[in-house]
């Protein structure tokens, strides 16, 4: 949760009233701590104290205004994550950084999200685009620290195909059932095991 996670949208801020920007936000925090499959728009309406038709300015229906709730959060996540890690230079310093700052960004999410995430098509594509975009962010920063001497001569695509998996694996609440480790634990973990493995 790539984060997790890259995104390739336009700005979900573009052409919103200050209004219309704030809800957004609600909506997203709202549905992080909460999930989304059993609002409807009138539930909504009621919990942000607007209109339903405040509400179908930002998305024609419950599931469009889903889509567009969590292509935010994503959004939100990656620049975030890009942001903790812009300035960091040593690619082993900067692979743990960006893993965790993806567990960071992924840390409002809870297991509500999660599930109804992982039962929403749309929603779950988002999640698993980004996820895939974040594995070959990961995948970049362990080839330029192969290219650099700091890591082992390793198949970065089998590394990043690794870490995607167990990425996949801590957004769906899996890691966290069979180990009892939470997210952000579990990140660390990963970019401690990770760098083990391959830095020289």
């Amino acid at each position: 949760m790539s984060t997790t996670v890259p995104s390739v949208e336009p700005s979900a801020g573009a052409g919103l009233t200050r209004r219309q920007a704030e809800l957004l936000d609600q909506l997203e925090e709202l549905f992080l701590a909460d999930g989304f499959a059993r609002f409807t728009l009138d539930d909504l309406a009621l919990r942000l104290h607007c209109s339903k038709s405040t509400l179908y300015a930002l998305a024609g229906s419950k599931e469009q205004l889903a889509q567009r709730v969590i292509k935010h959060f994503f959004r939100k996540a990656t620049d975030a994550v890009e942001a903790r890690t812009v300035t960091v230079e040593d690619p082993a310093l900067r692979v743990t950084a960006y893993l965790s700052a993806v567990a960071a960004a992924l840390a409002p999410a809870g297991e509500a999200f999660h599930r109804d995430l992982d039962s929403f098509g749309p929603g779950r594509e988002i999640y698993e685009r980004n996820t895939e975009l974040a594995a070959g962010r990961v995948r970049e920063l362990i080839a330029d620290g192969v290219a650099r001497g700091r890591f082992r001569e390793v198949h970065p695509a089998l590394v990043a195909d690794t870490v995607t998996t167990l990425m996949f694996r801590i957004g769906r609440g899996d890691t966290a059932r069979a180990t009892g480790l939470d997210d952000a634990a579990a990140y660390r973990e990963l970019a401690a095991l990770l760098l083990h493995g391959i830095t020289l």
